[in-house]
């Protein structure tokens, strides 16, 4: 069938000389190299049953530990990059699965050991100097209990956009080496603060970009990924 529509836009071609029509066969031949490809790459069967192991990954399941092993297949094989997603995060103790004593642990525990597991098997392979590891979701929470509902028999807390934790492995970044601090509460930056166009700035550097430079006219501005707003390179935390 491939073949059938692959030759009807060639056809095409011949007759309206569309460039379009070039570019959608290109687009359709990148699609089935992509999935031959893929197809390999996210079998997990053929991994070792020590490597299955210490990631905790078991084929056939839908888990972190399946992700972050893919993710290590993709980057072997020149995939740019990944996006790994944990959902279950939300801990306000409004249920069991919500709570810190009860489904916080289960998201640790699940994905604890498979990233752990991807940093060893990327820097064992000379991998992880190449490579820029960032782990981070998208706010803090707060240090004190939610009472929510006039108090809840689980253990939660709310969010705080005010101050949050982020970290990065290889790819050019310091080892073992801590930035920023909150107040005794964790609720508020007291030293070291770093913006979110900052860290994007950091990571674009550590990736070869200037943010600066990478940017393109939109509606009357210079429109760059770390916005219009001025962004600095976190040095501190460059090795």
């Amino acid at each position: 069938m491939l073949d059938v529509v692959d030759e009807i836009n060639r056809q095409e071609y011949k007759e309206f000389g569309d460039p379009e029509t070039v570019s959608r066969i290109a687009q359709y031949e990148m699609a089935f190299r992509m999935q031959m490809e893929a197809t390999d790459t996210m079998d997990i069967h053929k991994e070792s049953a020590a490597t299955l192991a210490a990631y905790g990954a078991r084929p056939g399941e839908a888990s972190f530990a399946n992700n972050c092993l893919v993710a290590h297949r993709l980057a072997e094989r020149g995939v740019r990059f990944i996006q790994l997603y944990h959902w279950g995060w939300d801990s306000h103790g409004a249920a069991a699965k919500e709570a810190l004593n009860l489904g916080f642990q289960d998201r640790c525990r699940e994905t604890d050991q498979p990233i752990g597991a991807l940093l060893d098997d990327l820097k064992q392979r000379g991998m992880l100097e190449d490579t820029l590891v960032v782990w981070g979701g998208e706010f803090g929470r707060t240090s004190m209990k939610e009472n929510r509902n006039g108090g809840s028999p689980f253990v939660g807390r709310d969010h705080n956009p005010g101050a949050f934790t982020i970290w990065m492995a290889g790819g050019g970044v310091k080892s073992g080496y801590a930035h920023g601090e909150t107040d005794a509460m964790g609720y508020e930056i007291v030293k070291d603060p770093v913006e979110v166009r900052d860290l994007h700035a950091t990571m674009l550097y550590a990736l070869g970009f200037d943010h600066r430079k990478l940017n393109y006219p939109y509606q009357g501005l210079e429109q760059k990924l770390t916005t219009v707003n001025p962004a600095r390179v976190v040095g501190e935390v460059l090795a």
